[in-house]
């Protein structure tokens, strides 16, 4: 299994040292910077699963890059713990604001960091390792290729098995037609844009039973959801 690929960006230098030992030991590939340009750069080049980012580094700031890496197609998904000494609430909402998925305030214990961190990778790459999404009343295991919503098996489609995979890696997040699209289908497909929401109707129809409400969200001129219900 490819280990989780984790970018640092933090420009204290015995701090970054510390993290990228931790990190490392926890099992993840690390690349670190202490520079705001060149992690843009190396996250153009190859993206991160993951994003550790100071508020204060070289170049570019931390909060300039969040705002870029949430603009770029590829790296739009990625989650983003920001980690700063600004500890202010209008500070922290500027950083979640921009597209930070948690906050942590300096000085931080690197251990709450890496349990945070844990956290999000369970959330977002369950099933690399093996185990069961569950969002909600639905539960979905990749390796069976099945579907389950209140105890009942649900039977989708291989895009709409894909499409409920994708949301259910990221619950709760609104998704444009162009990120599901890119996503799902990848960034080469020549597929319409109405066509996504041909699937979200089949999905939505797949994954109905009486009494349950529907989990999946629109949210008008933003695209899609996936709530737990």
């Amino acid at each position: 299994m490819a280990k989780p690929r984790l970018l640092l960006v933090e420009d204290d230098p015995a701090l970054a040292e510390l993290l990228e030992f931790r990190f490392t030991a926890e099992g993840y590939a690390v690349t670190a910077t202490p520079d705001g340009d060149e992690a843009l750069l190396l996250a153009q080049e190859e993206a991160p699963d993951l994003v550790v980012l100071d508020w204060m580094v070289e170049g570019t700031s931390g909060i300039e890059v969040c705002r870029r890496l949430r603009r770029d197609k590829a790296t739009a998904h990625v989650p983003i713990i920001m980690l700063t000494a600004r500890g202010a609430e209008d500070d922290k909402i500027r950083g979640l604001e921009t597209g930070a998925d948690d906050y942590l305030t300096k000085p931080f214990s690197p251990r709450e960091l890496l349990a945070r961190v844990n956290a999000i990778m369970r959330r977002i790459r369950p099933a690399l390792a093996g185990e069961t999404l569950t969002v909600g009343d639905l539960s979905l295991d990749a390796t069976a290729h099945k579907v389950l919503r209140r105890g009942q098996v649900i039977q989708l489609g291989p895009t709409e098995f894909r499409l409920l995979k994708f949301f259910m890696e990221h619950p709760g997040r609104v998704f444009s037609r162009g990120q599901l699209l890119d996503a799902v289908w990848g960034t080469e497909s020549e597929i319409e844009l109405r066509t996504v929401d041909v699937h979200i109707r089949r999905l939505r129809k797949g994954i109905e039973i009486d009494g349950a409400p529907d989990p999946v969200r629109t949210v008008r001129s933003a695209g899609y959801a996936l709530e737990a219900v």
